[in-house]
Formats: structure tokens, sequence, C-alpha cells
């Protein structure tokens, strides 16, 4: 449990296209918290983060307005495991709080959804009552990443793909599996499964 609120991890490798899913769960009135964006906010906002970040990184980790220097981040981590993980030590723990802060702010719903691409490599899962895997084939997701982050090659993509779980391994460890292959209609399946959080909390 989750500071004794029903709490629902949303996952899925890069391109799964879990920001999608995560819009209809909104319709549906279920609030959802973006780790990556918070992460990004945080990044940016975050007295006591920026200076870990600047301790560990150097002060071309921002520029000189403050502002995040992501360009320098992403070279920095890109190429190197250990720096991605340095970051990922300092970035994860705080998102970690921030997501409790957020969660007492809606203790009138039924549940709420975390999203985020590394809720089993982090081992984030565990925090959480309920995992949603969200799953596409392989070369779609590549697809859509082209389409919609411009400034990455096919190589970045895979080479992203390679440091996450596989979709056989989420959907081995998730609750629930949606398939959002273009080819079945995912609005169903949402619904399905929000009736069936629903109903395990009657």
């Amino acid at each position: 449990m989750c500071n004794n609120f029903f709490s629902v991890g949303i996952t899925g490798g890069i391109g799964s296209g879990k920001s999608l899913i995560c819009k209809i769960f909104l319709v549906l009135g279920v609030p959802v918290y973006s780790s990556d964006e918070r992460a990004k906010w945080l990044l940016s906002h975050d007295i006591l983060l920026k200076k870990q970040v600047v301790q560990q990184f150097g002060k071309e980790a921002y520029d000189q307005e403050g502002g995040l220097n992501r360009s320098y981040l992403a070279k920095t981590i890109f190429n190197s495991e250990e720096k991605r993980l340095q970051l990922n030590a300092l970035v994860h723990p705080r998102v970690r709080e921030d997501f409790q802060q957020w969660r007492t702010t809606h203790i009138d719903n039924p549940y709420v959804l975390k999203e985020a691409a590394l809720l089993f490599e982090t081992d984030s899962y565990k925090q959480l009552d309920k995992i949603i895997n969200i799953s596409a084939p392989k070369e779609l997701r590549i697809q859509r990443v082209l389409l919609r982050d411009m400034h990455r090659d096919r190589i970045q993509v895979e080479s992203i793909m390679q440091k996450q779980w596989t979709d056989v391994q989420r959907e081995k460890t998730a609750d629930f599996t949606i398939h959002n292959d273009e080819k079945r209609l995912v609005t169903p399946k949402v619904i399905q499964v929000h009736k069936k959080l629903l109903d395990l909390l009657v």
C-alpha cells in the first residue's frame, strides 16, 4: 500500500503510448501523476535537488538563468551508465516524495495513477498497489518515438529500449496489460481495467 491510499502504476517501454492511455483514464476521472514531467519540473525548481545535480555534474548542468541544461545532461548520461545511474539516484527519491505529497491532495478519488517509464527497473512498483503495463510492438514503438522526438535517431531509441525491461518481463510482473498496437481498440480495455480496479475497492 502507498500511504493507505490506493495507488496504481502505469508503465511501458518508450513509445508504447502511455500518454494516450493516461488521457483516457483522465476522461474517466482518474488523477494521473506524470513522473517524467514532475522529474523535469523538480530538476528545474527544487533547490536541494539542483544543488545535488551541480555537485555531481558541474555548473554546466544549468544555464545562466538557472534553467536545466537538458542537452548537456543528456549527452553526459547517454554514453555513461554510471552517470545515468547517478542522476537517477538523485531524481527518483525526490519524485517518490513528490508523488506522496501529490497523492494526499486526491484522497477523495478511489485511486490515482502514477505514470513512469521505469517503475520496474527502479523497484518503484513495490510502493504501489497494482500495475498496468502498456505494450506495443517494437517497430511501432520506434516509429512513434522518431515521429515524436525529432532530436532522436533509431540507434538512440534502440539504446534506450535496451536499458528497459522487455514487454515479456513487464507482462509477467504487471497486474494488467493494455495492448496499444493500433490493431485493437484501447478505450474499451481501459474502461475494463478501470472497472476491475473499482471492484477491488468495493
